[in-house]
């Protein structure tokens, strides 16, 4: 472990958080066995960290037409793009686990078209990486090549919001400085 600051801005204690906030944290905590520094950086401003959540959750914990392996490989690959290393390295840790795979998330973070993955997902992933990338060019022949390997309009707004919220994400963390938490880097490097 390192004793380096894990952001710019002053972590509160969580304690002292917000009874909803709090309660949140100790029960990651007591299923990961660590607290997430996303949790401690962005509880420095409760009703934002309130506000993110939420979303994260609404979009990464819903059911439809994206597995949650892929919904991780979304945020690997446009978090790699935007230059994230918190996202890499925590939604990559999440990644291994929810694919079975010690080695996707790197071939995602690294270069997505020569991935181990299947021609539907690096479609999808061509699709988020252009939405993280050049959104005003998105045409309807982008939603065609979605189609083509049988995604739904649902779909592709899903793949969308999920480049696009850890967009945000992805700025908020090199903004603050966040600093990926060191049992990330192990996890699910061993296949089962």
């Amino acid at each position: 472990m390192t004793d380096r600051p894990i952001s710019r801005y002053p972590i509160p204690e969580v304690m002292d958080l917000p009874e909803d906030l709090r309660t949140r944290i100790l029960t990651v905590q007591e299923k990961s066995g660590f607290v997430p520094n996303v949790f401690l950086v962005l509880a420095h401003r409760p009703e934002e960290a309130r506000a993110f959540f939420a979303y994260h959750d609404a979009l990464m914990d819903k059911e439809g037409g994206l597995t949650k392996a892929e919904r991780e490989m979304i945020v690997v690959a446009t978090s790699a793009t935007n230059g994230c290393l918190y996202c890499v390295i925590a939604h990559g840790a999440i990644l291994r686990i929810r694919a079975k795979d010690p080695l996707v998330a790197d071939q995602v973070a690294v270069n997505p078209l020569k991935a181990d993955i299947t021609p539907r997902q690096k479609a999808m992933l061509a699709f988020a990486l252009k939405v993280a990338q050049a959104s005003a060019t998105i045409s309807d022949t982008d939603f065609e090549a979605l189609r083509a390997h049988g995604f739904t309009d649902e779909d592709a707004w899903d793949i969308g919001a999920i480049a696009a919220f850890f967009a945000l994400s992805n700025r908020m963390a090199n903004l603050t400085g966040m600093r990926p938490n060191d049992e990330f880097f192990t996890m699910g490097r061993q296949a089962r």
